[in-house]
């Protein structure tokens, strides 16, 4: 289960998401006990509507962003914490932010009901207002501008964070990845990946002769200029720090870290560049 970010301005013209989300049932979270509080789908929050993500897509998600034991991932609107417990089923240290009171609450008791307490923590805040930056795996369920809302921050985080979003995407910014819940999924049913890449902009001391770059979120292009011959680049794209492209009939794969750039030809050869100031 999960929190659907909605803004209120956005009321009108979401109510078709609204009205799905209310018809929606929910099954009680993990540990639930008689009497306690239970999240409805549709509910409205601070300025949002909660929604629940099927199961199979939530494992789905985590099976993309290739989650292990050295991943700390952070859940932004966590809801029940569904994700966050799933997770940290899997042996990976993972958090919840999450504005609702009492479904922090409730995530909190499934936590220790699951016996997964130590790794599967929860925090009530605002994720616009929380530091989420030591995480290499995000995972959210918010519409569309409210995904472009954070992307700046997003984009700010350590190369190769993995971002995983139910259902809506990221403006501009185009996916990595995308899978679907398969199975008896009826709606929420696919996800997206994108891979936080490295700043590779820029002219590039590369060998004798020089790269020039310029970047749009993980696609490059730009000019490899050898021996006062420049030839466009092709193919080319970051995946986290990951570089690849194609130029002159010559493939280059390597790994862009701060100013240094190492690359390695499709003949073998081994190249060390370094950025311009």
């Amino acid at each position: 289960m999960r929190t659907l970010r909605m803004l209120a301005a956005a009321c009108a013209v979401s109510a078709l998401t609204l009205t799905s989300a209310m018809s929606q049932t929910t099954a009680p979270a993990a540990g639930a006990a008689a009497g306690e509080y239970k999240p409805n789908s549709g509910q409205p929050g601070k300025d949002v509507v909660w929604v629940p993500t099927p199961q199979a897509l939530v494992d789905r998600m985590l099976d993309m962003a290739k989650v292990t034991k050295d991943d700390t991932l952070i859940d932004l609107g966590s809801g029940d914490g569904r994700t966050v417990i799933t997770a940290a089923k899997r042996g990976v240290r993972s958090h919840g932010i999450e504005y609702n009171p009492d479904l922090v609450t409730l995530s909190q008791r499934a936590a220790q009901a699951e016996g997964v307490a130590e790794l599967a923590t929860f925090e009530r805040a605002d994720i616009f207002q929380s530091d989420f930056s030591r995480a290499s795996v995000i995972t959210l369920f918010l519409l569309p501008n409210l995904n472009v809302r954070l992307r700046p921050t997003l984009l700010e985080m350590k190369p190769g964070t993995r971002v995983v979003s139910n259902s809506f995407d990221m403006g501009d910014w185009e996916p990595d990845d995308r899978i679907d819940a398969g199975g008896d999924c009826t709606s929420y049913c696919r996800a997206m990946k994108w891979v936080v890449p490295a700043r590779a902009a820029g002219a590039w001391k590369f060998g004798e002769g020089q790269l020039q770059l310029t970047q749009t979120y993980q696609k490059l292009e730009g000019t490899l200029t050898q021996g006062g011959k420049a030839t466009p680049i092709s193919a080319a794209k970051m995946d986290g720090t990951g570089i690849a492209f194609t130029a002159g009939g010559e493939s280059y794969t390597g790994q862009v870290t701060d100013k240094t750039m190492t690359v390695r030809t499709g003949g073998g050869a081994t190249i060390t560049a370094t950025k311009a100031d």
